[in-house]
């Protein structure tokens, strides 16, 4: 078994042997001055974000977690995995390829990065995998939640398998022999596929040796064995040891002298020249169908393959030994998340909630109820149901002249876009904003701008070079003689599935200097002119990089001028530099710096003389933080905004992103529910200057504190 008692922090030291270390010393911060632009003094982005990865591991761990919710985080960790090197360590591969090589602040060069990346991604991986045989399936086996391996199934189940075997895998199977006219295949993304030793000549007389099978992406990866066939409990079987124990019947007339299985993954970044794109929805559907089949990056093995197989996938992908992965389990873990649709056992999962409405928003008529003031949500504690019935209700009203929305990821089929679909077929002037390239959704919202466009819509892609990140309705209604804006913004997407496990705010107001501000914000998305001075909102790529940066530096002269200076800032990382440079000139100044950053953090606390004020720390929980809060403490007249906005280059520089400041109450609630999360002592990792993180507990005497079950205490039902 894995020892795991006091394992969590013990893990992120082995993990990151090979991190950075800070190499300005105490005496030369006190008799030089720091420049802001040194190397030592910012974390490597790709590793940062790796961290982020392993801390949403070690949720597996956490034994006051449900047990099939451990298994859940375990599988995330894989499925984040997936997309670090479908995105981020393609990126750095491919800058060495083309000789492009880039450094960020960290001044480290893509193939240290890649080294760093390797080593602690083996680990990593390999304890995975320790995880998930010797803790968690054990403890689901407790549960009577088997993964019945084949060597353990009865003659009753062998027969029923082969059946499905025979009935279900053999019709839509293709295995291909490798020889001069059958060369290797290719092989799609992440697909999960079978390297076969053969003994013997075929029907043509062949003597190939070698055979790929690619298991068919239609069939599931865990089959349920009927009850009964079974002594009860849940009984589920790998679609691998399917193929594994009747492969031979693939190959009539030959031995297998052994099946393996691999999986490839590949750089599944789309990139194009944005100067040359013409037609943007045409351009994406080209790129989609290759992104199936980009240079691969990584190739995972059974550990169990013989070596002379394992060189010979690795010579026909030119792959090393730093790219490959030999595993103790099945290669596509992600897959296995299909054990949520398979198992009843609500008793493992977390216990369910309803999220709360306020009062104000349970009528027939939320434009009436918006006339006497904001509303503040916080999703998931908070229902979404709101947002949606805003919109429905719109869609109805046959005073309302316009909605215009914007769109990242909301689905094809959600109950937003039914509503705007409907609001068209009312004769309501609908505009839709869809950003095409939210990364991995591309081909959903392709499908979503078509049935927005048949029935009646108007839709356009934004502006090309400029992702729309933005979260923004606009509902516009005729009352009497004038024409009244309502407007929605939030810091999280529309979409209903995502309000139930991401954390976002959502704010809905009448206010209608805030209403003309999202109407400019969608007239530069639509039409063309100079930028439109906006009144109550912050806008990027325009006025909400260098507003940040004047209220850092505010905070940094109230310091100064000894008055207390307080900056929080709740984002999903932390990357852009002169931002981190307005940070570390605050606090060396005095001001209390205290960053929520779930992901990627470039800025090194705790350096003493420097960022000794500044702490960061994240929260990894049931829900996925998603929030973006900025607090400017202002010398007790506080300063408050949420955005769509991360403080990362990207977001700041290269896309179209809103940030709204809250007032009194609302304002008053931010401040609390920020305080929620630096008073968490279970659920929170604090950043170390080294780039590690250590788990945050409490101390001796100290009660428990969980940000999340805090909000569901206050919100929820």
């Amino acid at each position: 078994m894995v020892e795991v008692v006091d394992q969590q922090n013990e893990a992120a030291a082995a993990l990151i042997e090979s991190r950075e270390t800070v190499s300005i010393t105490e005496q030369e911060v006190a008799e030089t001055p720091v420049n802001l632009k040194a190397a030592e003094l910012y974390i490597n982005r790709e590793l940062s974000h790796l961290q982020f990865n392993i801390r949403v591991l070690e949720q597996s761990l956490e034994e006051g977690h449900p047990l099939l919710e451990r298994l859940m985080f375990l599988l995330i960790f894989s499925s984040n995995l997936d997309e670090f090197f479908e995105i981020r360590v393609a990126e750095q591969m491919t800058q060495l390829k083309y000789g492009r090589e880039a450094v960020g602040p960290d001044a480290m060069h893509p193939r240290t990065v890649l080294e760093k990346i390797s080593e602690i991604c083996h680990l990593t991986v390999e304890r995975q995998y320790k995880i998930l045989n010797e803790i968690i399936f054990p403890e689901l086996e407790k549960q009577h939640i088997h993964f019945v391996r084949r060597r353990l199934w009865t003659e009753e189940q062998r027969e029923w398998v082969k059946t499905y075997f025979q009935e279900k895998v053999v019709p839509v199977i293709s295995p291909v022999g490798l020889d001069p006219s059958h060369p290797f295949p290719r092989l799609v993304n992440k697909s999960l596929n079978f390297i076969v030793e053969l003994d013997g000549k075929d029907a043509f007389g062949r003597e190939t040796g070698m055979a790929i099978i690619p298991a068919p992406r239609s069939l599931p990866r865990l089959i349920r064995l009927p009850d009964e066939l079974c002594d009860g409990g849940d009984n589920l079987i790998f679609l691998s040891s399917i193929i594994h124990e009747f492969a031979d019947e693939l190959f009539p007339g030959m031995t297998v002298k052994g099946c393996f299985q691999f999986r490839i993954t590949r750089n599944a970044d789309m990139t194009f020249d944005v100067e040359e794109v013409q037609d943007l929805a045409s351009t994406l559907r080209g790129e989609l169908h290759s992104r199936k089949y980009g240079d691969a990056v990584r190739l995972e093995v059974d550990q169990r393959t013989p070596e002379a197989l394992i060189e010979f996938l690795q010579k026909e992908y030119k792959m090393d030994e730093s790219q490959t992965y030999r595993v103790d389990g099945p290669v596509n873990l992600t897959r296995l998340m299909a054990v949520r649709d398979l198992v009843e056992h609500n008793d493992l999962r977390w216990k369910p909630f309803s999220p709360g409405v306020p009062g104000k928003l349970k009528g027939d008529n939320i434009f009436e109820a918006l006339k006497t003031g904001d509303q503040l949500l916080l999703h998931p504690f908070q229902s979404f149901t709101p947002v949606v019935d805003l919109l429905r209700q719109a869609a109805k009203d046959p005073d309302v002249v316009a909605i215009k929305q914007t769109l990242y990821r909301t689905g094809v089929k959600s109950d937003i876009v039914t509503a705007l679909v409907e609001a068209a077929r009312n004769g309501i002037e609908v505009t839709v904003v869809i950003e095409l390239r939210a990364r991995f959704d591309e081909e959903s919202n392709l499908q979503l701008a078509a049935r927005l466009q048949e029935a009646g819509c108007l839709v356009v892609y934004g502006v090309v070079g400029y992702k729309c990140h933005a979260k923004a309705m606009l509902i516009v209604r005729e009352e009497g003689n004038h024409l009244v804006r309502y407007s929605h913004m939030g810091t999280g997407n529309y979409h209903s599935g995502t309000a139930r496990l991401y954390s976002d705010y959502s704010f809905l107001t009448a206010d209608q200097e805030v209403g003309e501000d999202v109407h400019k914000v969608f007239q530069q998305l639509t039409g063309m002119g100079k930028i439109q001075k906006l009144k109550k909102l912050y806008n990027a790529p325009f006025t909400l990089h260098a507003k940040m940066i004047e209220l850092i530096r505010r905070e940094a002269r109230l310091a100064k001028s000894g008055k207390p200076g307080h900056i929080m800032v709740k984002v999903n990382g932390l990357t852009e530099p002169k931002m981190i440079r307005a940070l570390y000139e605050a606090a060396e100044a005095g001001v209390k710096v205290e960053l929520i950053i779930r992901g990627m953090c470039r800025l090194r606390p705790g350096i003493e003389g420097l960022s000794e004020n500044i702490h960061v720390r994240s929260i990894i929980g049931r829900f996925l933080e998603h929030t973006r809060v900025y607090y400017f403490g202002n010398n007790g007249k506080p300063d408050v905004f949420c955005g769509s906005a991360d403080w990362m280059e990207r977001n700041m520089l290269n896309r179209v992103e809103t940030a709204f400041q809250v007032f009194g109450k609302h304002a008053e609630r931010l401040k609390r529910e920020l305080d929620y999360y630096m008073q968490d002592n279970c659920q929170s990792w604090e950043l170390q200057a080294d780039g590690s993180y250590i788990q945050n507990k409490p101390a001796e005497g100290e009660e428990l504190f969980s940000a999340q079950q805090a909000l569901l205490d206050e919100f929820a039902k």
